[in-house]
């Protein structure tokens, strides 16, 4: 889905007054927009250098990924890991993991990402973890077996983020019943409802909502 509906020019001085991203990232959105579909899903400028900000404060050793698309997400994470940290990033589509994998191989950070194909339900039983942080990206009506997943092997001070939880605001009331829509409804009211966690949804781009051990 689009980001929620700004005036334009707000948008415009929001992005604007954020860092630029580097080089290597300004030509995989540029390349992301032209070859691959859906590119409203491209994380871009604002978010991923919020994504920057949360790992460059957390140091996790280890961030989990799910829901890789072109990528842009990852690397703009990378350069924030402290030393020994790493990603592993999942990615179901072929198409998408291999323009991912190709630009994560051409970047600096190359050897702090690992992308593995195919379904991350799989990607996540096959891991011991513990998760320091967690960006929940992928398909929409899996994002509560992704969640109930993931929570098990969180680390204590670890951090689920989970995008798109706004949905251009279709998320409010129940006029939108499609399969996406109902299921992330069902993900916003499973995680405030969980009392192992507490969380705070963030009006970020689509949504954002950060969750967390309770202690």
């Amino acid at each position: 889905m689009s980001p929620l509906p700004l005036d334009e020019a707000l948008e415009a001085y929001i992005e604007a007054h954020t860092t630029p991203p580097e080089a290597h990232l300004a030509s995989l959105a540029a390349e992301t927009r032209e070859s691959l579909s859906a590119p409203q899903m491209l994380t871009g400028t604002v978010e991923g250098r919020f994504l920057e900000a949360l790992v460059w404060a957390g140091r996790p050793q280890l961030v989990l990924e799910l829901g890789t698309y072109s990528g842009y997400s990852a690397l703009s994470m990378a350069p924030a890991l402290p030393p020994g940290g790493r990603i592993v990033t999942c990615e179901l589509d072929p198409e998408r993991a291999d323009f991912a994998q190709r630009h994560i191989d051409a970047s600096p950070h190359a050897d702090r990402i690992e992308l593995r194909p195919g379904p991350a339900l799989d990607t996540i039983g096959a891991l011991d973890g513990p998760f320091d942080l967690v960006f929940i990206d992928a398909d929409k009506p899996n994002y509560v077996n992704y969640y109930e997943a993931v929570v098990p092997k969180l680390a204590e001070r670890g951090l689920i983020v989970a995008d798109n939880t706004l949905w251009s605001g279709a998320v409010v009331g129940e006029e939108d019943q499609s399969e996406s829509t109902v299921a992330l409804r069902a993900f916003n009211d499973r995680v405030r409802d969980d009392e192992r966690v507490t969380c705070v949804m963030l009006s970020v781009r689509d949504g954002i909502t950060l969750a967390w051990r309770r202690g």
